[in-house]
């Protein structure tokens, strides 16, 4: 079976787009949609984890998970910034600019959240 991640959206075109921007900048691009689903995965190839962004099949509101979060893996210091920068456009929070952390000596990362709350990290784990 393959790893994935469901995230809930409220109103799922503007989390699409928001989604759609930020993943860019990390390599991620969408592999498949159908109504109410989009799924992303590295390279847009449907391999490894995947991320789907869906309306809640309860038709429940769509709501952020207490102490939960999803990291993104970045190559560099720029594609942090650039995750943070194109979440900022695209409706989302700020939960902690791009820049060093204390967690390992070349952890340069981001925290933000989407529009229905859920925290995302993206994280540089190299010198630059």
């Amino acid at each position: 079976m393959q790893s994935y991640v469901t995230l809930g959206a409220n109103d799922h075109t503007l989390s699409c787009a928001f989604y759609d921007a930020i993943l860019a900048t990390v390599g991620w691009g969408s592999h498949m949609t159908f109504p109410g689903w989009k799924a992303y995965s590295q390279g847009g190839s449907g391999e490894g984890l995947v991320v789907w962004v869906a309306t809640p099949f309860d038709g429940q509101p769509a709501t952020a998970g207490n102490g939960t979060m999803l990291a993104f893996p970045a190559q560099t210091h720029e594609q942090v910034e650039q995750f943070y920068a194109a979440a900022m456009a695209h409706g989302g929070q700020d939960e902690g600019a791009p820049g060093p952390r204390e967690y390992g000596p070349h952890w340069y990362a981001a925290y933000v959240r989407d529009p229905v709350g859920n925290k995302l990290a993206v994280v540089c784990n190299s010198p630059v």
